[in-house]
């Protein structure tokens, strides 16, 4: 999760966030090479003097100032539709969880599994532990297996909602009537944190996410315990 004083991207979980996280750093390289070299020839103008009589007939300068922004948009334009193609990719997936928003709370259900589904409900500042995190923790956790392949449907029973999970790359709309689907694949352990990113009514703010990835032997021990 996010920490104070944090200015860049938080670690990512999934193979895919780490490609998203290398497709940011692209686009900030090439928009801080356009920066430069655009206030640099803004200074040298500000302080010329010297005139040119073919300044507004310039054919070949303007033949290079059209050809290197079409050069640039294409290198950051294929790095981009290839991760959009792979967000998209569904690979044979092991596990799929079927999420369903409500106002303000998550349901889950393990679809390969009988009768394995419950709400998720954030804990009130009252009832949490020492070692709680305010507005984040919810009682019953959804627990996934790590290297495994995952698949999510998202819906929503009321209103609009949206799945996201930052650390793994991952923001699903649920939309009521409607089921979306993506994948995603844990290369770590540990508790990931997200929170309902489409404004759903009063407690919008209320109803958070929390993924607990796991050794395999855990999550069928946590299955079997279910």
């Amino acid at each position: 999760m996010a920490t104070w004083s944090n200015l860049g991207l938080r670690d990512s979980v999934s193979p895919l966030k780490e490609q998203l996280n290398f497709f940011q750093v692209l686009v900030s390289l090439h928009l801080i090479m356009i920066t430069i070299l655009v206030g640099y020839l803004m200074h040298i103008l500000f302080y010329n003097k010297f005139t040119n009589p073919f300044l507004l007939h310039g054919q070949t300068i303007e033949i290079i100032w059209t050809i290197l922004p079409a050069i640039v948009l294409m290198f950051i334009a294929l790095p981009s539709l290839r991760i959009l193609y792979l967000l998209d990719e569904i690979n044979s997936p092991a596990i799929t969880l079927k999420t369903i928003g409500h106002q303000w709370y998550w349901s889950y259900e393990y679809s390969d599994f009988l009768n394995l589904e419950f709400d998720s409900y954030m804990v009130p500042t009252n009832e949490l532990e020492t070692n709680g995190f305010r507005l984040l923790d919810v009682d019953n956790r959804i627990v996934l297996p790590m290297n495994t392949q995952i698949r999510i449907l998202v819906t929503a029973a009321d209103v609009l909602h949206s799945w996201t999970i930052p650390a793994l790359g991952v923001k699903v709309d649920g939309t009521p009537g409607r089921l979306n689907q993506t994948n995603f694949l844990m290369n770590r352990p540990g508790l990931f944190f997200g929170q309902c990113s489409e404004i759903c009514g009063a407690n919008h703010s209320f109803m958070p996410i929390v993924l607990e990835s796991s050794p395999t032997n855990y999550f069928i021990k946590w299955i079997t315990a279910m």
